[in-house]
């Protein structure tokens, strides 16, 4: 906008002000102060650049500058409370619209993971903040040793690193109960994966989870809730990898699905662990680090800072106790099947 764009409206009275100032070397009155604060205001809800009205009120300055000697000082202290009163009103008037929008935002953030607004609507809402509901979605969430709100040095750091490499792109950046999360296309992966790098990075080794892309206004939240999912199935199981998708654990919900089979499982494959000394765990353990290394003994034994001999023994063990031999293929996938869902089941801390 150059100056002759500036509406005079702007600058209504302020030649006579500065004219009368500088004749009676008085200050502004409150109703002056208070009439500038007002028309900063208005310009700022219009939408045109401070930087340009302060550059109008400069140029009226000069064109209304007083000519009578000794009066130089007078105009000039004139002309900075008039640009201070007018630029306090603009302020005020983009921080109450900042407010305003950040409001709007977190309503329909609420709006759109809980489902709580009529699917129409939230639509016509969601192209506001560049998503169009009718394509596909996923949803990545991040989570980190404190909780984040939006004005926090952390998710700034993130939004900026996306916006410096993709710009815009339809994506929104928000925080939800203490957590970062990043609403993008769903054929935009390279999106995703770069919010999980950030954010891991940015919160200081936090997790991530990406949900699946899905359709619609309701896949929004089926992507939120599966990636919400895979990360309380990462703190169960005690999983190391710091991204997470939910595209690769999708054997986990099916495992939980029927909760008193799995149960039923657990007990009947790893209840007689409960009779070895020191209880089912030390032993559940065992198993855990020997499937998770892909049955290498010593690896199992390193993980769990044993002798090879002693992990030996240990397995001895659970075949005696269980009848189920471990370096059996026969029996090593109900094995570990039932080693699965006593972590998924929090057993045997937790009575089935």
């Amino acid at each position: 906008m150059t100056d002759r764009d500036m509406p005079e409206q702007y600058l209504d009275g302020y030649d006579r002000i500065l004219a009368d100032v500088s004749a009676t070397g008085r200050r502004l009155t409150r109703e002056e102060i208070a009439s500038r604060r007002a028309l900063g205001e208005r310009a700022a809800e219009a939408g045109h650049g401070l930087r340009t009205l302060i550059s109008a009120h400069l140029t009226a300055a000069r064109a209304a500058w007083p000519q009578t000697p000794g009066s130089t000082d007078c105009a000039l202290a004139t002309v900075q409370q008039v640009i201070d009163a007018f630029t306090e009103g603009y302020e005020r008037a983009q921080l109450l619209a900042v407010r305003q929008e950040e409001a709007a935002r977190r309503e329909f953030i609420d709006d759109l993971l809980y489902g709580r607004s009529d699917l129409g609507r939230l639509a016509e809402r969601a192209e506001r903040f560049g998503l169009r509901l009718s394509h596909e979605h996923a949803v990545a969430v991040a989570q980190g040793p404190t909780a984040y709100d939006e004005g926090d040095p952390v998710p700034r750091q993130v939004e900026r690193a996306l916006i410096s490499r993709f710009g815009d792109r339809s994506v929104l950046l928000t925080t939800k109960d203490g957590r970062l999360l990043c609403i993008a296309p769903g054929p935009q992966d390279e999106v995703l994966t770069c919010f999980a790098k950030q954010a891991h990075a940015a919160t200081d080794g936090g997790r991530v989870a990406i949900g699946r892309p899905q359709s619609g206004p309701g896949g929004v939240v089926q992507s939120y809730e599966e990636a919400l999912g895979v990360l309380e199935l990462a703190e169960r199981l005690d999983l190391d990898d710091p991204v997470l998708r939910a595209a690769d654990l999708l054997v986990y919900p099916v495992l939980t699905r029927d909760r008193q089979a799995m149960a039923d499982l657990v007990v009947d494959a790893l209840g007689p662990l409960t009779a070895a000394r020191g209880g089912a765990q030390p032993l559940l353990d065992t198993l855990s680090a020997y499937f998770d290394s892909g049955c290498v003994a010593a690896e199992a034994a390193r993980r769990l800072t044993l002798s090879v001999r002693a992990l030996t023994y240990r397995l001895e063990r659970i075949h005696k106790l269980t009848g189920a031999n471990p370096a059996d293929p026969a029996h090593r996938y109900m094995l570990q099947t039932a080693v699965i869902g006593a972590r998924l089941l929090d057993w045997p801390a937790k009575d089935l």
